[in-house]
């Protein structure tokens, strides 16, 4: 089983990420942790616990960052035409929920669960890198206790999706991103390259409701403003960018990679701009020299991907 800490800012590819950690027989979801991103962090909250509750995910929820790691860069917004102004595709959310979340901040509830499970604990982060970076600050020892770390955002050999340089997760915070990428610990990133070409079709997600998993209805209902945005974008369908990440965990084999040392650029036109320096490759002294060779996707198998997400989503249910 895999150990796993979701760090989200749902969003509603989140909630598609989600149910999918959730339900995955080889995943053990043991906490999920909040970031602004998608809408205020006080709304990202709320969400995770609302589908907490409706989906009958036993996790705790950690409320996390609400505001970037430097707190001087400021500057956040919220895609209200890709989400909603909920954050859920504005679908009806209950003024009062039961479930409350964990007392801690989500950073120290990411070291207190690392130090009680060292070595088994993946972090799987799909929004802002705040909540890791400000955890590897207050307890840098964490890096060499933590099993992995996959990270949905970044561009590396396409075009960014909030500039042309970045991708909206990493352009969020590009200082905790950095700190991210250049800890000693072991990171996988899962960006735009090939979540973008990883598109799940309305047709797909209907065929999936018509299985009856209730879950999966209130999943769609959730994803129709998302295939909405994406009308002028793909043929039809959405794009599942945080799912991506999480199918890495359970099938590294769908996806290529390439290794080498990972910096953001974190100022300027290039803002948020992630740049990898290829392992084997030769160049002057520079900026990426002395930190770790991480992995970034290059490559996917966009079909096997959709079909593990059905899967867990459909199949583990009939089990």
């Amino acid at each position: 089983m895999h150990k796993v800490i979701f760090d989200t800012d749902p969003g509603i590819d989140d909630a598609m990420a989600l149910l999918f950690l959730h339900k995955h027989p080889e995943i053990d979801l043991v906490g999920v942790t909040t970031v602004f991103g998608n809408a205020p962090i006080e709304i990202t909250t709320r969400n995770a616990l609302y589908l907490g509750e409706a989906w009958d995910i036993p996790a705790p929820v950690a409320k996390g960052a609400g505001q970037t790691f430097d707190p001087a860069r400021g500057g956040a917004y919220w895609p209200t035409a890709i989400h909603g102004h909920n954050g859920i595709g504005d679908v009806p959310v209950p003024d009062a929920l039961s479930r409350e979340k964990d007392p801690r901040p989500a950073f120290q509830f990411i070291i207190d669960t690392v130090r009680a499970h060292p070595g088994e604990i993946t972090l799987i982060a799909v929004g802002r890198m705040t909540n890791l970076a400000l955890a590897l600050k207050a307890d840098p020892e964490i890096a060499g206790l933590v099993k992995q770390v996959v990270i949905m955002g970044g561009a590396f050999n396409v075009n960014g999706n909030v500039s042309p340089a970045a991708e909206a997760n990493i352009h969020g915070d590009p200082e905790a991103a950095d700190i991210v990428f250049t800890a000693a610990w072991p990171v996988v990133v899962v960006g735009l390259d090939v979540t973008l070409q990883t598109v799940m079709t309305s047709g797909f997600l209907a065929e999936m409701v018509a299985s009856g998993a209730p879950e999966i209805r209130l999943l769609s209902d959730i994803s129709q403003l998302y295939i909405d945005f994406y009308k002028t974008r793909v043929a039809d369908g959405m794009v599942v960018h945080d799912s991506c990440a999480c199918v890495y965990l359970v099938r590294p084999d769908l996806f290529d990679t390439r290794s080498g040392a990972i910096r953001v650029v974190c100022g300027g036109i290039a803002d948020g701009q992630t740049i990898q320096k290829p392992d084997g490759r030769g160049f002057p002294p520079g900026a990426w020299d002395g930190f770790p060779s991480q992995k970034v996707t290059v490559g996917v198998r966009p079909e096997g991907v959709l079909e593990v997400i059905r899967a867990a989503l459909v199949d583990a249910r009939a089990a």
